[in-house]
């Protein structure tokens, strides 16, 4: 496992409002259909609309970010996702996206297993809460620190690279591509294998199947 090669790292986007946004519209298929679980402000539904002519959809919990993007013309739904992804039909979609929101999942597992009932790929983005930094400060500070960039969002899961690499195999999902990230762009300094990933990205995209 501390060997596993990461597999088929994206290129670096050209640009984007948030870097794991970018990395994410890379592995959207072109036209795809994809649901946004967790969606926020929406800035990632309009990005896949406007790149990659996605057919996109969003569920957002807090009702008044919902009500903004519904304003927006997007096509979002107030709802707790826990709950609703359930109620959507298998093979519903193309692509369901998690992007910095599963980590406030409550069954985070059960999450991904839905999301692999109703999507054909899952994409996932972490924050890793192994980084050399965070793993630093919790030896100086003798608390663990939110990844860079990520205020405001809810956690109620702290997972290294690694961590989320096992939830996703005891969901029975394959790693298809997984890209570590660092200061917003793919790639970090030594992170060619899963190990070294572990301890050098601030985050990661990982992209799953069933």
């Amino acid at each position: 496992m501390s060997q596993l090669e990461l597999v088929h790292p994206v290129p670096a986007p050209q640009s984007a409002p948030r870097g794991d946004h970018g990395v994410i519209a890379l592995m959207v298929g072109e036209g795809a259909k994809a649901l946004d679980v967790g969606c926020g402000d929406g800035a990632l539904l309009s990005l896949l609309a406007r790149e990659r002519r996605a057919r996109a959809s969003g569920v957002e919990l807090d009702r008044a970010k919902a009500h903004a993007c519904v304003a927006r013309g997007l096509a979002v739904m107030q709802a707790d996702a826990e709950i609703e992804l359930a109620a959507f039909p298998a093979g519903a979609f193309d692509t369901v996206i998690f992007s910095r929101s599963l980590q406030g999942f409550r069954r985070p597992a059960a999450a991904l297993r839905e999301a692999a009932r109703i999507g054909a790929q899952v994409i996932v983005s972490i924050g890793n809460s192994a980084h050399w930094r965070s793993r630093l400060h919790l030896l100086t500070k003798g608390v663990m620190p939110a990844p860079p960039g990520w205020g405001g969002f809810e956690q109620l899961h702290r997972w290294s690279v690694r961590d989320f690499a096992t939830l996703a195999r005891e969901a029975r999902l394959k790693v298809e591509r997984a890209a570590p990230m660092s200061h917003g762009r793919p790639g970090a300094p030594f992170a060619k294998s899963l190990w070294r990933a572990n301890w050098f990205a601030e985050e990661a995209v990982f992209l799953l199947s069933s």
